[in-house]
């Protein structure tokens, strides 16, 4: 039986042109869960306290700056256009360097590629989406799994929609934050009788129950 970590806190990374879907999944999820357990917690890091423009102009204010260090129990970067960019944002790399090994890092479609870019997927399964989209289904493109294939070659690609890694966990398609989310309860040590009933008041319940076998979990 896991042991609950009280007052779980989960630190989002905002960047211009993160994929909306991809951060507000897995802050629905705490969002909602916060309902039974108030002492959860969920916000955004960003390297500074402007407002960031996300993908389709959706405005989003951080609460915290890399400056500012808050405590988290777990960082999570979303995918979107804006990894591209964040691939060589050093100022990132750094921030997620200089976090305790006590924070798991976790992201969302292609915020793997980040992990991957930095060496910290070597030797351990990952995934990401599955599913390209026109532009990466065309002879211009790459399926976003396959780039993560080659940012990291170290890396074993794993096609499940979670995978747990031990201290890294990474989910693969761009709704996959939901069960993201219900997985980061499940690490905070909520019983599973807890995120059914989170899932349940989302009416996401059948959902979670086809997904959450869709999890692969390795020895870090």
């Amino acid at each position: 039986m896991s042991i609950q970590i009280p007052g779980f806190r989960l630190g989002i990374y905002a960047f211009k042109d993160a994929e909306v879907i991809d951060f507000a999944a897995p802050y629905g999820v705490f969002s909602v869960a916060r309902r039974f357990d108030p002492e959860l917690d969920v916000f955004l890091v960003a390297e500074n306290l402007r407002p960031i423009q996300t993908q389709a102009g959706l405005m989003v204010i951080p609460n915290y700056g890399f400056s500012d260090r808050p405590t988290m129990n777990a960082f999570l970067i979303p995918g979107g256009f804006g990894t591209r960019q964040e691939l060589h944002n050093k100022n990132l790399h750094q921030f997620i360097r200089q976090l305790p090994e006590s924070c798991l890092l976790t992201s969302v479609c292609t915020g793997s590629w980040i992990y991957g870019k930095m060496g910290l997927l070597d030797g351990l399964p990952a995934t990401n989406r599955k599913e390209p989209d026109r532009l990466e289904a065309s002879n211009a493109g790459k399926v976003p799994i396959e780039r993560l294939a080659e940012i990291a070659p170290a890396c074993r690609i794993s096609k499940a929609r979670v995978v747990d890694a031990g201290r890294i966990v990474t989910a693969g398609g761009i709704a996959s934050g939901m069960e993201m989310g219900f997985h980061l309860l499940r690490r905070a040590g909520y019983e599973e009788e807890f995120i059914s009933e989170v899932a349940r008041t989302m009416e996401y319940h059948q959902a979670y129950k086809l997904y959450r076998q869709d999890l692969e979990v390795a020895n870090s």
